[in-house]
């Protein structure tokens, strides 16, 4: 397994929605958990959501790197190269 450089990114851009999923409020939809693109903040909710905001955001966007958005946790998760980090 090689390394990702993606994941060494420490920059992080301000939560755009702090208060849950920015599709979720908008669609009056429910998340599991929460998770932050690094890149520019977007706040979606995981694949064990309804809706799976995170990953259609990077679809969207190309926006490699999300962490958890949940108390406690700091993992974050590159899609590009399907790694977990700290």
């Amino acid at each position: 397994m090689g390394s990702c450089e993606h994941l060494l990114v420490t920059a992080e851009a301000d939560a755009l929605t702090p208060e849950g999923c920015q599709e979720c409020l908008d669609l009056g939809m429910h998340w599991v958990h929460l998770r932050k693109c690094l890149t520019c903040g977007h706040i979606g909710c995981c694949d064990s959501s309804p809706g799976k905001h995170a990953t259609a955001h990077y679809k969207e966007t190309s926006h490699p790197v999300v962490r958890s958005y949940e108390p406690g946790e700091n993992w974050r998760w590159c899609y590009l190269d399907q790694r977990l980090g700290q």
